[in-house]
């Protein structure tokens, strides 16, 4: 029953598979409408080998190539963090870490109206003293190894993310958060509600929450935050720099997990057409959006009211609200950038100068930016290979 929960926690139900063994390729099903005709293919494996996966990933493939998803499936413990799960989920960031086919990270829940509820306090209370504090020390070396994945990740917040659950957030690089919305009469569709909550249960944020919130939204906004344990929704986030996108929760209750994917499409090497809300377009304030020059080998359309703007066709976003966007982001530079800013924060302007340098120095040799440099050259998208 347990394994039937997992597959239909998962969007698209039984067409998506999960893995069977660790570290394994297998299995192949038809996606969510919003991967426009995708297919999956699970990837990898778990820490136990018997009883259902409490993590697991999908590998999503066609114009999503390069996306893995980290599914969290512990459906009876709210992806509460118990041993199993922590010691799967290392298992699976271990696996990612070091695959340079890899481009972007979502991490997700197949529990309804959760993305992780912290600890399992259930088996802290077991604990002893000198268990708890090595429990959660590996925790936090958990929160530590997601941070470093060199390939951007996003964290989809559909529900309560609380205590470590909201450090698993926090440790990836960008997050979304879906906002409370009335679907019908009596009928309130899952909120993303955020709070480091420890200190309302003795403790403290102990797996990296206490540094890397006061990092994202000031040391005093935090110290509030933490202090009272307070949570908030994903409207709040947003306008205190917690999250990078609130969008309002749909009926399927997975409106952060589309928008995660729409910001991970954007961050691909490959050019393709991916409808995307207007309010996110990085021009519609300038009252424009792009439109991308052909979707594979066809070339798209044009109106004599594009107007020609550097290499990119720009459209009034009057005339076509649902915007195209063209953005081929170079999988090395992209990873370059992450590790300068990481790395550059943690020290002096004068160090972080310095680190700058070292990643820029190691983009100059690689083929993709002589293929961004020819492709605006001759005016057209460029074709990155991650070389």
């Amino acid at each position: 029953m347990a394994a039937l929960l997992c597959r239909l926690g998962a969007p698209g139900g039984a067409g998506w598979r999960l893995g069977a063994g660790r570290s394994s390729l297998s299995g192949r099903g038809s996606g969510r409408g919003s991967g426009q005709g995708r297919s999956q293919r699970a990837l990898t494996g778990h820490a136990q080998a018997a009883g259902p996966p409490e993590v697991d990933t999908q590998r999503l493939e066609g114009s999503d190539d390069g996306i893995v998803e980290v599914l969290m499936c512990r459906h009876r413990a709210r992806n509460a963090l118990g041993h199993v799960f922590v010691s799967q989920m290392r298992e699976v960031v271990s696996s990612l870490s070091g695959d340079s086919a890899v481009r972007v990270v979502v991490f997700r829940s197949a529990v309804p109206g959760v993305f992780c509820a912290g600890a399992d306090l259930k088996e802290r209370a077991l604990m002893s003293n000198a268990e708890s504090d090595l429990f959660v020390h590996g925790l936090r070396s958990l929160m530590t190894q997601i941070a470093a994945l060199p390939m951007p990740t996003i964290a989809a917040l559909d529900g309560a993310a609380l205590g470590g659950g909201l450090e698993l957030a926090l440790a990836c690089d960008l997050r979304t958060a879906g906002v409370a919305a009335w679907l019908r009469a009596g009928e309130r569709a899952y909120s993303a509600q955020m709070g480091l909550i420890e200190t309302t249960r003795g403790l403290l944020p102990g797996a990296g929450g206490s540094q890397r919130l006061p990092r994202m939204v000031g040391i005093t906004l935090a110290k509030e935050l933490i202090f009272t344990g307070r949570r908030v929704g994903g409207q709040a986030a947003l306008e205190m720099g917690l999250v990078n996108r609130a969008v309002e929760q749909n009926q399927t209750g997975d409106a952060a997990h589309r928008e995660a994917l729409s910001l991970a499409r954007e961050i691909l090497p490959q050019v393709s057409a991916h409808t995307l809300t207007p309010s996110f377009c990085p021009a519609a304030r300038a009252g424009v959006c792009g439109i991308v020059l052909q979707e594979g080998s066809r070339p798209l359309p044009l109106s004599p009211e594009q107007l020609i703007c550097s290499s990119s066709l720009l459209l009034p976003l009057s005339l076509h609200p649902p915007c195209l966007y063209l953005q081929a982001s170079a999988p090395i530079a992209v990873r370059m950038a992450k590790e300068a800013m990481n790395r550059g924060t943690e020290v002096d302007i004068g160090s972080a100068m310095a680190i700058e340098r070292m990643c820029y120095a190691r983009v100059i040799p690689t083929r993709d930016r002589q293929e961004g440099m020819a492709a605006f050259m001759e005016k057209r998208p460029p074709q990155y290979t991650g070389e």
